[in-house]
């Protein structure tokens, strides 16, 4: 066999064993960074049973491609098979890679969290995607989405004029940075004992595995 060869096997064995990344805190340090309470702390509300056994955390920013894809069809299915029967639940934090936008985006979310409609926001900002930095989040644009899910627009406008959120979306970048997070959709699926890394829009199938595995 080839030198070459030899050197492609374990490259391919890594990058089809890197869609799976089991991460296991070597110190005491990181093991306060992973634990279920702080890795779910200050995100989004949860979506499903908060006793469901599974979490996942997503990483996502509202301007991303493959976030978009991922809500529009996989999460469709897990929601529907796994979170609505209780057996998974969902937390969404904010990781704005695309800029000024992806962070208004994110800040427009929580106002709406405010007023008890963060998820339908958050659904009204993905079904209305209109591409990476091409200027789809404006001001106005927020605002309609806001008037779509009913929310009162001058509350909304001012917790957007006071940046009252800013500081959050900010900290929740620096804490992804911190425990590795460098894409996204990235997630951090786990439950009491484990915890396995998704990388990217992976096939449902991904997701399965890891359900089993889990």
């Amino acid at each position: 066999m080839s030198k070459i060869h030899l050197f492609l096997i374990p490259l391919i064995i890594g990058i089809i064993s890197g869609i799976f990344l089991a991460i296991y805190p070597e110190s005491e340090s990181n093991s306060k960074l992973f634990t279920s309470s702080k890795l779910i702390e200050n995100g989004s509300p949860i979506m499903g049973d908060v006793n469901a056994p599974i979490t996942i955390l997503e990483w996502g920013d509202y301007q991303c491609t493959f976030c978009y894809k991922f809500h529009q069809k996989t999460l469709d299915t897990i929601n529907e098979d796994f979170i609505l029967t209780g057996k998974v639940k969902l937390v969404f934090k904010d990781f704005p890679l695309n800029g000024p936008d992806s962070l208004l985006a994110a800040e427009a979310a929580y106002c709406a969290q405010d007023q008890g409609k963060y998820w339908q926001y958050h659904d009204e900002l993905y079904s209305n995607w209109g591409g990476e930095r091409t200027g789809w989040i404006t001001r106005e644009s927020l605002n309609n989405f806001a008037e779509s899910v009913n929310l009162e627009l001058n509350e909304f406008n001012k917790c957007i004029d006071d940046q009252k959120y800013q500081n959050k979306v900010k900290s929740l970048y620096d804490f992804g940075k911190e425990i590795g997070i460098d894409a996204t959709p990235s997630f951090l699926i786990f439950n009491d004992h484990k915890i396995i890394k998704i990388r990217g829009n992976q096939p449902l199938e991904v997701f399965l595995k890891t359900f089993d595995e889990l």
